[in-house]
């Protein structure tokens, strides 16, 4: 009886000859199987103390973790998903890239889910890409981090994700803000300051928040100077550079032209440009333009195009580093990448 008294009492006892098992260290060390599984991996997501406690209790029974446990522990833990939908292939490319800024060390890998938020079964698609996947959590890119039910059916699910949008759409410490607004704003005030007054506005699709969000900055901006902007000098586009042709032309190639366009994006931008070099419209003395983003390409049109820097590839960072903080840390506050404008060739006061 005083044998078995001893070791039921004693933290490191375990049945004699048999090796200790991860729920051996589990319960002896008074966390879950899951940190364990953590740790073994090397994964950030476990605090310093709990990590040492338990390695120190690893080495004193000689625990040896299973090869084959420890892949599937990998591979259920450290994948971080992305879903977008976007149009424009520069933007997914810096998100990428500063998601794997953030994850560079970390042990975590980046797998990307591209979709068609248009298709009525596309959020199925995204749950098969989770749960196959077994993901430790998932960036959401706009449009599709604009999609409450898809953000339900990860909640549901129970998967972590940050979602990245123009504006809060629910819990801040999922949230990256990327504040469109406040950057169309001031692009208006830009070209105001310049002189201009009949300015006109090249939209991205209206099925995008970002969208909404640049033209409402916009026209508030204007609008507090006094200046209304005419319907007519508002054209929706889909944030390619074929739309920003075909809105240009709506634009420049009547008889009433205006000093001044701001677009949604770059891309647009860039077909504002081939139509005013078809018809004879230089850059900036005759027609000042402003994009979004300051892409790569602002800096390789000619003239320089005058761009809002929206900082996607910290945007992406931002994200990716939400996802992947350690457990028992208190939830981060909103975080915010702020745009600015970046000022180059493309502007100059009209003509009189």
């Amino acid at each position: 009886m005083a044998l078995r008294k001893k070791a039921d009492t004693d933290p490191t006892s375990r049945p004699v000859g048999r090796p200790a098992t991860i729920n051996d260290i589990a319960r002896l060390s008074g966390v879950s199987k899951k940190t364990v599984s953590r740790i073994i991996n090397n994964s950030p997501l476990v605090r310093k103390d709990t990590r040492d406690k338990v390695e120190a209790l690893m080495r004193e029974v000689g625990y040896a973790p299973d090869p084959l446990a420890r892949g599937l522990a990998f591979r259920r833990s450290f994948l971080i998903g992305m879903v977008y939908d976007n149009p424009t292939a520069q933007y997914v490319v810096d998100m990428q890239n500063g998601a794997l800024d953030a994850l560079r060390g970390s042990s975590f890998e980046l797998v990307v889910h591209p979709c068609d938020t248009r298709s009525p079964g596309y959020i199925e698609g995204v749950k098969r890409f989770v749960q196959q996947q077994k993901l430790h959590g998932v960036i959401l890119v706009p449009r599709a981090s604009e999609d409450q039910a898809l953000a339900d059916m990860l909640e549901e699910i129970g998967c972590r994700f940050t979602r990245i949008a123009a504006l809060p759409l629910d819990d801040t410490s999922q949230m990256v803000i990327t504040h469109d607004r406040d950057g169309a704003a001031e692009a208006a005030d830009y070209l105001l300051s310049l002189g201009h007054r009949d300015i006109a506005l090249i939209t991205g699709p209206t099925a995008y928040r970002s969208a909404h969000e640049r033209t409402a900055g916009f026209i508030e901006a204007l609008h507090n100077r006094g200046i209304e902007l005419p319907p007519a000098r508002i054209i929706e586009a889909g944030y390619t550079f074929e739309s920003g042709v075909a809105a240009a032309e709506k634009l420049l190639l009547g008889k009433q032209r205006p000093t001044a366009i701001f677009t949604g994006n770059d891309e647009m931008a860039a077909g504002v440009y081939k139509v005013a070099m078809r018809a004879g419209i230089s850059i900036p003395r005759e027609l000042s333009i402003v994009g979004y983003d300051d892409s790569p390409l602002a800096s390789r049109l000619w003239p320089s195009l005058t761009s809002v820097r929206r900082n996607t590839r910290d945007t992406g960072r931002t994200a990716a580093a939400m996802l992947i903080q350690p457990e028992g840390h208190s939830p981060l506050p909103m975080a915010s990448v702020r745009p600015h404008l970046i000022v180059r060739d493309s502007c100059q006061p009209p003509q009189d």
